[in-house]
């Protein structure tokens, strides 16, 4: 998805989704929980309490990281060739749809953690994400030659930052409604989950391209 493209998706129905998905999926904390678990749950099945998170983050950690293990358990083994295999014209590559996961959560990261309006980011960070982010004629003549291991350094490094912010926030800061954005007033949670949904949008993707890779 691009985010300069957002007015061609009906996004009062993204906000319904994202504001009764993410409740509907699982249990939703009072705002205002502070406490962190200290247990780390091993089943990735089991959303719930995640070593070092609040409960309401906790449940979106759950998620994300549910999300990725599936990403990445359908590009396991994929060549070169594969990842830079173009069906049509008009298609993105497996790598770029990689590399644009690494750009969107950049980009939300960005605004929930750094208060960032969308696109005021600097020029040092527009120049290593628009391309990806954007994709498009330019991402399909740019993005490719790349090996698995490229692609998938760049999504930990950015999950990995993530992470590590998340485990500064809290329940507030995750039900805190961003009344200037773009869909109109957001919460953290419906930004969070949205990424998480697109993850899951371009899974869908990448596992068609890459069943047509000969």
């Amino acid at each position: 998805m691009k985010q300069s493209n957002l007015s061609r998706r009906n996004f009062l129905d993204k906000t319904k989704v994202c504001g009764l998905g993410a409740a509907s999926l699982m249990f939703v904390p009072s705002k205002g929980s502070t406490a962190r678990a200290t247990n780390q749950t091993v089943n990735e099945n089991v959303f719930g309490p995640r070593a070092g998170y609040t409960p309401g983050v906790s449940n979106l950690v759950s998620m994300m990281n549910w999300m990725r293990g599936v990403v990445i358990r359908q590009v396991s083994g994929m060549s070169m060739k594969d990842l830079d295999y173009l069906h049509d014209e008009d298609s993105n590559t497996v790598g770029a749809m990689l590399l644009h996961l690494a750009a969107t959560e950049k980009y939300y990261a960005l605004n929930t953690f750094e208060n960032m309006s969308w696109g005021s980011w600097d020029t040092k960070t527009k120049a290593e994400w628009d391309t990806p982010m954007n994709l498009g004629e330019r991402g399909r003549q740019i993005i490719k030659g790349n090996s698995l291991d490229y692609y998938l350094e760049k999504l930990n490094s950015v999950r990995e930052a993530t992470l590590a912010e998340l485990k500064n926030r809290d329940d507030d800061w995750l039900f805190y409604t961003d009344e200037n954005f773009v869909w109109g007033p957001t919460n953290n949670y419906c930004k969070w989950f949205h990424v998480v949904e697109h993850e899951s949008n371009h899974n869908g993707q990448i596992k068609y391209v890459g069943s047509r890779v000969s």
